[in-house]
């Protein structure tokens, strides 16, 4: 039973020392939060162009053009081949 209890305290200990790294390296942290921002932008961005599309019958050809459909800087985004590229956009 003894070892049971050790073998317990230490995966607690594992798990408690885990959390403390990541706590204690937010640049980690921030550097995975910055992915997943710039995934979601992209997905914006695509979903921009197609209400873009559907409102005017035309493809946008500029990034400019989408400044109604999306609420934040969009900037680093451009439209290559009717779709986002851009941070967070995947090249295939």
């Amino acid at each position: 039973m003894r070892l049971i209890e050790l073998a317990m305290a230490s995966a607690i200990t594992m798990s408690i020392g885990g959390v403390s790294y990541v706590a204690l390296n937010p640049a980690q942290l921030q550097s995975r939060a910055q992915v997943v921002a710039d995934q979601a932008t992209c997905r914006t961005v695509d979903t921009a162009i197609v209400g873009y599309l559907m409102n005017n019958g035309t493809a946008p050809t500029s990034i400019r053009q989408l400044k109604d459909y999306v609420r934040g800087d969009i900037s680093k985004y451009r439209i290559v081949g009717g779709v986002a590229a851009g941070p967070g956009c995947s090249q295939t």
